[in-house]
Formats: C-alpha cells, sequence, structure tokens
C-alpha cells in the first residue's frame, strides 16, 4: 500500500514536528505530536478534550504559524447556528441594492432576484471559509462542547464531505481539506458519531519537570528557580477542591507576572498576583487561607 502524502508544508515524521512546535513555543510529547502528525497525512480531524487551560487552543494557533497557514476560527457556544457558523446573506446592503434598483429602474425583477443572491452579497463564516481556504488554513472550531446536537449533526455532516451547498450559487468543495482541530472541555458528552468521524487524543496536566520546560520556554525571562516554586505552587491547588483549577496558562501567567514584578513566590507575592492563577471568588478565599502551604519550599 502507498504511504500517504504529507500535507504541503507538514514536516514528514513525529518528531520534525516536534521539533518544529517547539520552534513554535509549543512543547508537545510524543503522543500529541503523533496525533497531530498522523491528523496531517491521513487529513483527517483531530479531536481535543481536555481540562481548560492545557493547550488545546494554542496548539492551533501554533500550528497555523509554524506551518505558515492562516488560522479560521470558529468559537462555538450555546445557540450557535449555521448561518452563524457557514454563512448568511448581507441583508442590509441587499436593501439598498434593491432601493437603487428601484429607483434607476436599471434592471428586470429577475435579474435584481439573481444578483440580490449572488456572491457580492454573501457573507462567509468560518466554515464556509475554511472550505474555500483549503490546505491553505487550519480551521479551530473550538470548544464544540458549547454547542447544540442540532449543531453537532451539521458539523458531522461537513467533516465527512467538507462541500456546501448554496442553494441560490451551487456546491462549493474542498479537494485539499484544511487541517482541522476540534477542543472540547468536556461540558458535555460528545456523540460518538462525531468521535468517530475524527482522530481523539486527551489532553491532561504536564508533570511537574514538562511543565517547567513549557514555562521557561514561554517565557524565557522567567527564572528556572522561579518556574519550580510557580509549577509547584499550581500543582498543590490543583490538589484541592477548587471550582476552577488552573491550567498551564496560568503557571505561565502567574510566572510572568511574578518576574514583571520582581516578587518571589512567597506567601506575600503569593497573595499579591493570586488573581493570575485562581479566577473564582470562593477559591480566592480558600486559597488565602493556605498560602503558607501553598509557597513552602
Amino acid at each position: 500500500m502507498a504511504e500517504p502524502a504529507t500535507s504541503p508544508g507538514a514536516p514528514g515524521s513525529v518528531a520534525g514536528l516536534t521539533g518544529l512546535l517547539r520552534d513554535g513555543g509549543y512543547l508537545a510529547d510524543r503522543g500529541l505530536a503523533t496525533a497531530v502528525h498522523v491528523a496531517l497525512s491521513l487529513r483527517r480531524p483531530i479531536l481535543l478534550e481536555g481540562e481548560v487551560g492545557v493547550g488545546k487552543t494554542e496548539l492551533a494557533k501554533t500550528l497555523a504559524t509554524v506551518l505558515g497557514r492562516r488560522l479560521i476560527r470558529l468559537q462555538c457556544y450555546e445557540g450557535i447556528d449555521t448561518g452563524q457558523a457557514m454563512y448568511e446573506w448581507d441583508y442590509a446592503r441587499q436593501m439598498l441594492y434593491i432601493r437603487a434598483m428601484s429607483e434607476r429602474d436599471a434592471a428586470s425583477p429577475g435579474e435584481v432576484v439573481s444578483a440580490l443572491f449572488g456572491p457580492d452579497f454573501l457573507v462567509e463564516r468560518p466554515l464556509l471559509d475554511a472550505v474555500r481556504a483549503g490546505s491553505g488554513a487550519v480551521l479551530l472550531i473550538d470548544e464544540i462542547d458549547r454547542a447544540d446536537d442540532e449543531f453537532e449533526a451539521f458539523l458531522l455532516e461537513l467533516l465527512a464531505e467538507f462541500q456546501v451547498t448554496i442553494p441560490e450559487i451551487g456546491t462549493i468543495r474542498s479537494t485539499d481539506p484544511p487541517l482541522v482541530l476540534l477542543t472540547s472541555n468536556r461540558t458535555r458528552e460528545l456523540h460518538d458519531a462525531l468521535k468517530r468521524r475524527c482522530l481523539y487524543h486527551w489532553l491532561g496536566y504536564p508533570d511537574a519537570e514538562r511543565e517547567i520546560e513549557i514555562v521557561t520556554v514561554r517565557e524565557p525571562g522567567v527564572p528556572v528557580e522561579l518556574a519550580r516554586k510557580v509549577v509547584a505552587a499550581v500543582h498543590r491547588l490543583r490538589e484541592l477542591d477548587l471550582a476552577k483549577p488552573p491550567g498551564v496558562a496560568e503557571s505561565i501567567d502567574w510566572a510572568r507576572t511574578l518576574a514583571f514584578l520582581g516578587e518571589d513566590l512567597d506567601p506575600d507575592g503569593a497573595d499579591l498576583t493570586l488573581g493570575c492563577v485562581v479566577k473564582d471568588h470562593d477559591d480566592a478565599e480558600l486559597v488565602r487561607s493556605r498560602l503558607d502551604d501553598l509557597t513552602a519550599g
């Protein structure tokens, strides 16, 4: 069997992709790099699930940068519909056009209708934009778990064919689809059909040594010893019963802030900068009662 062709601009190996991501400031472990390499090579969407702040969205941004592709982002939310994700007609411009044509009496009704629903009045949303862009883009479908079942079913159909039919214009298809990353924070369970359509990878919290490396790669101005203290404190925070445990993004932000202020991670420094890492009032009250233990060692 012939080897699958690697997408244009993509490294030909897992090691090559790992190095490319690192050059872009993203440290991927072997499992994640392998999943992305397979997604690129087989032109398959990849579904990334994990806790908030572990780097799911950042991976898509970094891939777009290092592969030289345009990032197209669809931010999902409760109530999102196909029009907001795919395309809409520019109603305001259509009304202006109708008014102008009626004043000029320059076209027949049939010609006006044909023009109204032509490319000039079509507003492309992220999914149609991605179909047109093809392999020149990375499509990030962010927080798909926030959308409803109906939208998920629509998305499944799009990922199967990667084509869009606009009744007034025709079918637009991508012969070489973009790299597609879907992310989920697991606020609800996704349907098995969508998971089967995608490669799947779980992104968990990294171990302490890897997280220290992530912090120092992303923020070279942070001393290694400060990064160690911050990561140790963040790992202790994750062991508490917090409503919103801190992710890797919070570790980076906390270390950056402490370094900028010239503060050490002692109880006073932690108290001053706690808003970088704890984003819930009740959580903050709990953590402030344990600052001595949190910053010990």
